[in-house]
């Protein structure tokens, strides 16, 4: 009974940790809605998204890295430091949006032959 009790127990500690970002996959965000967009605001919101990617990504990351300094310290010094991970500043549900905003920007840019498209596809060296 120790043992169940225990297994739950660290199942909702792990649970309570942020996911390093990239491990955050992206949401699905239709392009239709970016459909009305010339290519200069495309670049232009591709810009602002991936600025915000970056943004939510450091701090993401950041939290992260607490979790697993405290995770460490608790099991190994004093776990009721554990009870810290729960909740905290996870931003998993907000990157997963703007990389799926960002997927669909790209989806418009590549739709109507946009210049940034070519762009980003040699940036990623295809």
């Amino acid at each position: 009974m120790r043992t169940i009790v225990t297994a739950a127990l660290c199942a909702s500690i792990l649970a309570g940790c942020a996911s390093s970002p990239d491990k955050i996959s992206a949401s699905y965000v239709s392009p239709i809605q970016y459909s009305g967009y010339e290519c200069d605001q495309i670049r232009a919101e591709l810009l602002r998204v991936s600025g915000k990617v970056r943004e939510v990504a450091g701090a993401q990351k950041q939290q992260a890295t607490n979790d697993a300094i405290a995770m460490g310290v608790g099991l190994v010094l004093f776990w009721p430091a554990l009870f810290f991970l729960a909740g905290g500043n996870d931003r998993k549900e907000e990157l997963s949006r703007l990389k799926g905003e960002y997927d669909a920007l790209e989806q418009a840019a590549i739709q109507k032959n946009c210049p940034v498209a070519s762009e980003l596809k040699a940036g990623r060296g295809g």
